[in-house]
């Protein structure tokens, strides 16, 4: 039996999933995007940041915006169509589905898809599946997030939720 050390290949790193449970229509899950940000530099490619949906009902547009997402993820650049919306969320509770329309021709989208998407409904079992899970797991708001098995609630306070977060990943990936 070979040693994988020995063929010269490096072996793949140990790897952890954070899932956040976030809508984007949410002020506080965009106040967390510096966090998530950080998150990324520090972790890399070892810390999957997995973006779940919970479109909250008090926000018209949340829902919406996840299906949005989910095509923006077809097409290849879900976290940036993520980030670009959350940092305009005042202005998505103003202008709804023109803005996300607007946002995937920003990013260079195929916009048509987008409006074709949002009618045909393709991503709403996703979206019902995510929040489903959610309510499952005693999610109640955004953003909450999930490491280890261990959920974090981001929706009141993120005030020391990215050194809890990095605590465990640092257990997880041994460092």
């Amino acid at each position: 039996m070979d040693n994988p050390t020995d063929s010269g290949t490096a072996l793949p790193q140990p790897r952890a999933t954070l899932e956040v449970w976030c809508e984007l229509q949410c002020p506080d899950c965009h106040r967390a995007q510096a966090d998530l940000r950080a998150l990324r530099e520090r972790y890399g490619d070892a810390l999957e940041i997995r973006l779940r949906h919970f479109p909250l009902e008090k926000h018209k547009h949340a829902y919406a915006g996840a299906q949005a997402f989910e095509e923006a993820y077809e097409q290849g650049r879900g976290a940036e169509y993520a980030e670009a919306v959350l940092a305009r969320t005042g202005e998505l509770t103003e202008r709804g589905e023109a803005l996300l329309l607007e946002v995937a021709r920003d990013l260079a989208l195929d916009a048509e898809e987008f409006e074709t998407a949002l009618i045909d409904g393709r991503h709403l079992l996703v979206v019902d599946a995510d929040q489903a899970e959610g309510k499952a797991i005693g999610v109640t708001g955004t953003p909450t997030y999930v490491l280890d098995g261990q959920r974090l609630d981001g929706g009141k306070s993120q005030e020391g939720l990215r050194e809890r977060i990095e605590e465990i990943a640092d257990r997880l990936l041994g460092r």
